[in-house]
């Protein structure tokens, strides 16, 4: 069964290959492993479930499908002698290319030239800020190295992962010695962790913000749930209190009452004060007098509106042009709720009708006939009614038959 070796090569690059022999080799091993048209020199950089981890989450793994080249065997003394001598050459190679570069005119800067083990092969990184156009530059290379020439564009942050360096904490680059991908980092990050946005202080050698940013920006979100929002005005024993800056690793809290007092609680003590719990959950904070009473006004328009239409037309009728109205809508309203009158009432959305709207045409007609004969033959009984009563006004009918209500 062949075995998964991840090897590392010049610039901090890494493949994986299978090794066919019945042991792994050994870390730090001088490999030779076949390439694309050729064979190529590296050094053993983990095996065994080290070497099957890294394969499933790095960006140059295979994931579970086994590697597609095999590692030949291990370097001979010879060998080795010969890689370190492809050190100088490499150097020399660069030069030569950027020699070239200006010749072309190009605005380009060469960060590295690569040769292959076998020297069949010349890789060139460089970095530019626009697109290249490069294709007279690659034949006249491949005339004078006698080689093929492979040219790739990256940007500045792979060129300091291929470069390396001591950054401004006094270690490696993060990116060359044990992060596995770059992942992008904007000023959001810097943000969550409160720090300057100067760009000259959070900046990497690359020139773009520092890939530690990234990789500790888990921890202070994790962290800052545990914390309330800075700016948040928060009851507590002394009563309401702002949240002016919140301290994640001495886990404290600075509040300032209204009248600008400071004063700094520890976590516990501020979630006791505040209600216990986790300050990430909000207390639950008392529903406004105005918003109970407009759901219990609801509720109560709801069962009206279920009684009439829950009842026959007749009886509905009978409800509306009597004082047992009065009585149901007095037992299904509650005690502060105006009581109705005999005006027309919105129910559920739609308007409930008075009595006199709900009777028949006919009746109607005949009420208002018994009216007028009534004004004739008692003048002095219909004067003493309507200064008692206002006297009843007229309907007229519109164009689709219906009444017009408020008109005379």
């Amino acid at each position: 069964m062949a075995h998964l070796v991840e090897v590392a090569f010049r610039g901090n690059r890494k493949e994986f290959f299978a090794w066919e022999g019945e042991t792994p080799p050994p870390l730090r091993a001088p490999l030779i492993v076949e390439v694309d048209r050729g064979e190529d020199f590296g050094r053993v950089h983990s095996t065994g479930e080290l070497a099957e981890v890294r394969c499933r989450g790095c960006a140059h793994g295979c994931g579970t499908t086994p590697p597609p080249r095999r590692a030949l065997r291990l370097a001979t003394p010879d060998e080795v002698r010969r890689d370190h001598a492809l050190t100088a050459d490499n150097e020399t190679a660069r030069r030569q290319v950027m020699a070239r570069v200006k010749t072309h005119g190009l605005v380009m800067k060469v960060t590295d030239a690569e040769w292959q083990f076998d020297r069949r092969k010349l890789t060139i990184h460089f970095t530019a800020e626009k697109r290249v156009d490069f294709r007279d530059l690659v034949r006249d290379l491949a005339t004078h190295f006698h080689a093929r020439i492979e040219l790739k564009q990256i940007g500045v942050r792979d060129e300091a992962k291929r470069l390396g360096g001591i950054g401004r904490c006094g270690r490696e680059y993060c990116s060359a010695s044990w992060m596995q991908e770059l992942r992008p980092v904007n000023l959001g990050v810097a943000k969550d962790q409160k720090l300057s946005l100067n760009p000259q202080q959070i900046s990497g050698a690359c020139g773009r913000l520092m890939c530690c940013l990234r990789h500790e920006h888990d921890f202070y979100v994790q962290s800052r749930r545990r914390f309330p929002k800075e700016g948040k005005r928060v009851v507590t024993r002394l009563g309401e209190e702002l949240v002016v800056a919140c301290d994640i690793f001495n886990e404290r809290v600075t509040l300032r009452s209204t009248e600008g007092e400071l004063r700094v609680l520890a976590l516990a003590d501020y979630q006791s004060e505040v209600g216990g719990g986790d300050p990430a959950v909000a207390a639950p904070e008392a529903i406004p007098l105005a918003v109970a009473a407009a759901e219990a006004a609801a509720a109560a328009t709801v069962a009206r509106a279920t009684v009439l239409e829950t009842l026959p037309l007749e009886e509905t009728r009978r409800l509306l042009d009597t004082s047992e109205f009065r009585v149901v809508l007095g037992a299904l309203a509650p005690t502060d709720a105006p009581e109705p009158d005999g005006s027309n009432a919105v129910l559920d959305g739609r308007v409930a009708l008075s009595s006199d709207e709900l009777l028949p045409e006919s009746a109607a007609d005949d009420a208002d006939e018994e009216e007028s004969s009534g004004d004739d033959d008692e003048p002095s009984t219909a004067s003493s009614a309507a200064t008692a009563d206002p006297p009843r006004r007229k309907r007229r009918r519109g164009k689709r038959g219906g009444r017009r209500r408020g008109q005379q």
